[in-house]
C-alpha cells in the first residue's frame, strides 16, 4: 500500500485526492495537510481521509504531493526537511519551482518529480506534464503518471520545457475562458439574450474541443472546413488577423513563460 499525502489542499489538491479515490485509491491510503483547520475538516469529512499535520503527513505518506502557492514554498520545506523519511517521493504541483530548488533544501538524495497540471483536472480532464528530478527514477515517473490518469491526460516533458508548458497548458484554460467571455458578449451585442449566448458558445467550444480531440486533422483543416468562400467565417478571421489576434496570443503566451520563468529564479536566489 503507498501512502499518499497532498499538502495544501486547494481546488487542485482537492481535484487530485477526489481522482484518486475515483481511480480505486482507498480513503485509508490518502491523507491531506490544510492550514484552516475547518477546511481540513471539511476534506476529511467529505472523502474520509486522514487530515494531519506536516510533520505527521511526512512521517506517514510514501508520497508527498506539494500544492500549495508558489509563495508558499519556502516555510514548507522548513517544516519538512527535518521530518522527511528517506526515499519519500516529493510529487510538486508548484508553478515555476525547479525540482532543484526541492533537492537543495531536502535531504540529499530525496526523489522530486515536477507536475504543471490545470484547472480542468477538477472536471477530471487535466493535463499533466511530468517531469523528473535528479534523484527521481523511471518507476517514480512511473506511480507520478498513474496517479495523474485518474484527472485527466498525461505527458512526460524535459524539466527545460516547464515554464513553456507552464504557459501554454498550464494557463492555457484561462486563455479559452477569456475567449469564451467575449464571444458571449458579442452575442449579447448582436442582441441575443446572456443566457442563450452562453448556451450557444459554450456548446459550440465543447462540440469543437470533442472535434479536435476525436481526429487526427490538424486545427487549420477543421477551420477550414467551415470557412465557405466570400461566407460569414472567412470575414470574421479577416477582422481576427486584422487586430493582430494570432500575434496577441503568441506574446501573451510568451509572457506567461517569462513569469514562470522568474518564479523559478526567485527562489534560487534565495
Amino acid at each position: 500500500m503507498t501512502t499518499i499525502a497532498v499538502l495544501g489542499a486547494g481546488k487542485i489538491g482537492e481535484a487530485l485526492l477526489s481522482g484518486l479515490l475515483r481511480g480505486g485509491r482507498a480513503a485509508d491510503e490518502l491523507l491531506c495537510t490544510e492550514r484552516h483547520p475547518g477546511r481540513a475538516a471539511e476534506l476529511s469529512e467529505r472523502y474520509g481521509i486522514g487530515a494531519v499535520d506536516v510533520p505527521g503527513a511526512a512521517q506517514r505518506a510514501d508520497v508527498l504531493v506539494v500544492a500549495v502557492k508558489p509563495q508558499d514554498i519556502e516555510p514548507l520545506l522548513d517544516e519538512l526537511a527535518p521530518v522527511i523519511k528517506p526515499g519519500t517521493l516529493v510529487v510538486s504541483l508548484c508553478a515555476g519551482l525547479p525540482t532543484a530548488l526541492y533537492e537543495r533544501r531536502l535531504p540529499e538524495g530525496t526523489p522530486v518529480v515536477r507536475v504543471m497540471p490545470n484547472t480542468p483536472m477538477v472536471v477530471g480532464e487535466a493535463m499533466s506534464a511530468i517531469s523528473a528530478g535528479r534523484y527521481a527514477t523511471a518507476e517514480h515517473l512511473d506511480l507520478v503518471e498513474e496517479l495523474l490518469r485518474t484527472v485527466g491526460k498525461v505527458a512526460r516533458v524535459p524539466e527545460g520545457q516547464q515554464d513553456a508548458v507552464t504557459a501554454l497548458s498550464g494557463s492555457g484554460p484561462a486563455y479559452f475562458f477569456y475567449l469564451v467571455e467575449a464571444m458571449i458578449d458579442a452575442g449579447i451585442l448582436l442582441g441575443i439574450p446572456r443566457d442563450l449566448s452562453t448556451t450557444l458558445i459554450i456548446q459550440s467550444a465543447i462540440g469543437a474541443a470533442q472535434m479536435l480531440d476525436r481526429n487526427d486533422q490538424h486545427p487549420v483543416i477543421l477551420r477550414e472546413a467551415v470557412t465557405s468562400p466570400a461566407g460569414t467565417t472567412i470575414m470574421a478571421i479577416r477582422e481576427l488577423e486584422k487586430h493582430g489576434v494570432r500575434a496577441a496570443l503568441l506574446a501573451a503566451i510568451e509572457a506567461a513563460r517569462d513569469r514562470s520563468v522568474e518564479l523559478g529564479q526567485a527562489h534560487e536566489a534565495e
